[in-house]
């Protein structure tokens, strides 16, 4: 059985208060980022100063601000505190890390790989700080840092090997069971604990789901909510689990060669889908200035979204990200940057593709491999031809960047039955609604909980999602 943890971290805590998030702030506040902060307090953030900018953030809420800005301030505020929670290695700590595995690397070649933008990093009081999970980023390239360890290549094989069947067949089915647990250990006596935990949703892809077994007295939000949860609400429990069964189909067309599928799902594309979602799915100028140049000359919507596909998957560099909460205008940022991990990548493609007229939307959950379970997103992109496809654009750059282009083009189109589907909309609320600040405030794949209201950190949860069982199952169009 494959098993994925996600455990508290060792790094620091933002004060000694009672578990959950003690600072006056909500999910909400962050759809106000692109608001912006005053440019005297943006200067001190920018440069690092991290506790004065914190201070000076404090001065102006005080003075009772207009609503809007007043958001955002709280949201960029709790940014400032969790950043040096994550960007929490030092450049001397980098260095003798990687010097572990690696004994004659030097201070020049780690100075190249931050100017190549291979290390994520911030300024935290003057001084440079690194992610903590900086050492996987670099595996990824293992050409470029040959005296490591390189990524696991475990399951790649089993991997491409169910690519080329589904291909073979034009589609595959499976029978899928999950266990998804969480718990809150630190939660005192007599302290109310909420839990809400990923369950398969209802979507084009997953039919049949089927909860076998949960936590007494929990409830489960309905087959098509945008981030379908089930919840409870305990002052007796701490630990949370739900087991769950779905069937998920994976239709392959071969849209590089022409092969669209025949009986396409017309569910029409809702305004919402072609409209921005700020402030992560923004037209802004240098998306609009970027997407245009992708898309000239081309009219065909389908021609449009595979244009935007191939930039993307021929351009953008895999990085493990900070927590998204920590990020900027997402889409932007990547396009600037040119990095990114799959969530970055997915709205990156949704934004373009909605500037350039197709609609297109959010897919998460997990990605459930035999022998691994991890979260993981992607998009869907609608054309009249078509109905709604699949774009898996991460998956689609690593295909690149391992010079396997059939792979590339399989993630155009198509997915895999690989797949758990819990989410279709980024910064979905819960049903029930959050009660705190939730630990990801944009997505949820491994659950969240909230003690007396105070939304729970990854590092006061034990979370885990089991594979208990996957059976191989016909496959009918």
């Amino acid at each position: 059985m494959a098993v994925i943890n996600v455990l508290p971290s060792d790094g620091k805590v933002i004060d000694e208060g009672p578990v959950g998030c003690s600072v006056d702030v909500c999910n909400d506040d962050f759809r106000f980022l692109d608001v912006g902060l005053p440019p005297e307090i943006l200067r001190l953030k920018d440069a690092g100063y991290l506790s004065q900018a914190i201070e000076a953030c404090d001065r102006l809420l005080a003075q009772d601000p207009d609503p809007s800005l007043a958001a955002c301030v709280r949201a960029e505020r709790y940014r400032m505190l969790e950043t040096p929670l994550h960007f929490s290695v030092s450049r001397d700590r980098a260095i003798a890390m990687i010097r572990e595995e690696w004994p004659e690397f030097t201070e020049e070649q780690f100075d190249d790989l931050i100017d190549r933008k291979r290390i994520d990093w911030r300024f935290i009081d003057g001084e440079l700080f690194v992610l903590d999970n900086f050492l996987d980023s670099l595996r990824v390239y293992p050409k470029e840092v040959p005296g490591m360890r390189p990524d696991s290549t475990d399951g790649i094989a089993l991997r491409d090997e169910m690519l080329k069947e589904m291909e073979s067949q034009n589609g595959l089915a499976r029978v899928i069971t999950l266990k998804a647990s969480v718990s809150v250990p630190g939660a005192l006596e007599g302290e109310t604990v909420c839990a809400w935990l990923p369950v398969a949703a209802a979507c084009r892809q997953q039919s049949r789901v089927e909860i076998l077994d949960m936590t007494p007295e929990g409830a489960v939000a309905p087959a098509n909510a945008s981030a379908r949860t089930a919840s409870w609400s305990s002052s007796s429990e701490r630990s949370f689990s739900v087991t769950y069964r779905y069937h998920i189909d994976a239709a392959y067309c071969d849209v590089y060669g022409g092969t669209l599928p025949v009986h396409p799902r017309m569910d029409a594309p809702l305004p919402e889908d072609i409209s921005e979602d700020r402030p992560h799915i923004a037209f802004t100028p240098y998306l609009q200035q970027l997407t245009a140049g992708v898309v000239d000359g081309l009219e065909d919507p389908l021609d449009r979204a595979r244009a935007i596909y191939d930039y993307l998957t021929q351009h953008i560099d895999y990085r493990y990200q900070p927590p998204y909460l920590l990020l900027g205008s997402i889409a932007d940022d990547c396009a600037h940057s040119l990095r990114g991990d799959c969530g970055v990548m997915a709205l990156t493609f949704i934004t373009m593709c909605r500037i350039a007229g197709v609609p297109a939307r959010w897919q998460s959950g997990l990605y459930v491999a035999p022998d691994s379970v991890g979260s993981h997103d992607w998009a869907e992109f609608y054309t009249p031809q078509t109905g709604w496809l699949n774009a898996d654009v991460s998956f689609g750059s690593s295909a690149h960047r391992m010079g396997e282009e059939w792979r590339r083009r399989h993630y155009f189109g198509n997915l895999d039955p690989w797949r758990m589907v819990a989410n279709n909309r980024f910064q979905a609320e819960f049903e029930p609604s959050f009660d705190g600040m939730r630990e990801d405030p944009y997505d949820n794949q491994m659950g969240e909980a909230s003690v007396d209201g105070r939304g729970c950190r990854q590092r006061e949860m034990l979370r885990t999602v089991e594979l208990i069982e996957m059976l191989e199952v016909p496959f009918s169009d």
